[in-house]
């Protein structure tokens, strides 16, 4: 049974592989509805805080699944005249709106749990209300599991802050129902509107966090380290020929990352040998990282340094 269980659940990552991005966004807002409408019926079942807040949650889940779909979209236009390193960087300015929403929603919550601290009261606490946040929990999971892989193999920054705003959601629901669970065995009602709270401090951290990874992509920074060793290491086997690299920078936006670095030959080396070499290059990096734009200025072996990458 475990066995039929990987191979399905393989067979299904494989075909979430040849899905395109944009129908992946279309399916993140059909489900982020589908978990809202669930978490706002277990709130009206329950009246709990707890349970309001994580519908506060899976609100702005919607909004964000709305928002990453239009990035995605912008983000996969070709490059024209007015934009000629492409729309990449689409996908940072949904993500940082998502980031912001977050951190709205949770300022939200903790207005209405401080308000029910003091006048705790959950007469509607049952388990029907629970199993439907349950349900709504377990969707959500699946789901976010789905994104995360698929964001991670996109390189789509939009599409993987909303799988792991997804997932920390899924974590929010599972503290809040044992939460909720305890309240139901001890009676003390006092927990739901501590439980809020928490609720809030978890999403004021993942705001946040959000919000500063894209930023950093706005701000021009480097490429991760492991894409920057996957380019060295690129570069390094594929410039036979070549004296020495130099001056390497890199920069992300989006899912691409721009690569520029000082090529050194020997000055009697031919143009076309030279470009020849550039080609191999480019071509290697590419091989690694699809979506990478490489620029490469070539330099006389007297421009030389003391440090820089040795052809091998």
């Amino acid at each position: 049974m475990k066995l039929e269980f990987g191979s399905a659940i393989g067979q299904w990552l494989h075909m979430i592989d040849r899905t395109s991005s944009q129908a992946l966004a279309i399916g993140s807002v059909a489900v982020s509805l589908l978990v809202l409408l669930l978490k706002v019926l277990a709130w009206h079942l329950t009246g709990s805080v707890a349970l309001y807040s994580d519908a506060m949650e899976s609100l702005v889940n919607v909004v964000g699944a709305l928002l990453a779909w239009f990035a995605i979209r912008m983000a996969e236009r070709p490059a024209d005249s007015n934009h000629p390193f492409g729309h990449h960087k689409a996908e940072n300015f949904s993500a940082i709106a998502e980031g912001t929403l977050i951190v709205l929603a949770a300022i939200l919550i903790i207005q209405e749990a401080l308000g029910a601290l003091f006048a705790p009261h959950l007469e509607q606490l049952g388990p029907i209300g629970l199993a439907v946040n349950a349900a709504a929990m377990v969707l959500n999971l699946i789901w976010a599991r789905v994104l995360i892989a698929a964001g991670e193999q996109r390189r789509s920054p939009a599409m993987t802050a909303n799988g792991r705003h997804l997932m920390t959601d899924v974590w929010t629901s599972a503290g809040v129902l044992l939460g909720l669970i305890l309240v139901l065995l001890t009676g003390w009602a006092v927990l739901d509107p501590l439980l809020a709270i928490l609720v809030a401090a978890n999403i004021l951290r993942e705001g946040w966090k959000v919000i500063f990874h894209s930023a950093g992509d706005l701000m021009d920074s480097a490429a991760h380290t492991e894409d920057t060793d996957i380019i060295e290491a690129a570069v390094r086997n594929s410039s036979q020929g070549a004296l020495q690299i130099h001056d390497l920078r890199t920069r992300r936006a989006g899912k691409a990352v721009f690569i520029e670095f000082h090529l050194v030959v020997d000055r009697n080396m031919t143009v076309g040998d030279a470009h020849d070499i550039c080609d191999a290059i480019e071509d290697a990096i590419a091989e690694k990282l699809p979506e990478a734009r490489t620029i490469i200025h070539v330099e006389p072996d007297s421009q030389l340094k003391a440090s820089g990458i040795e052809p091998e």
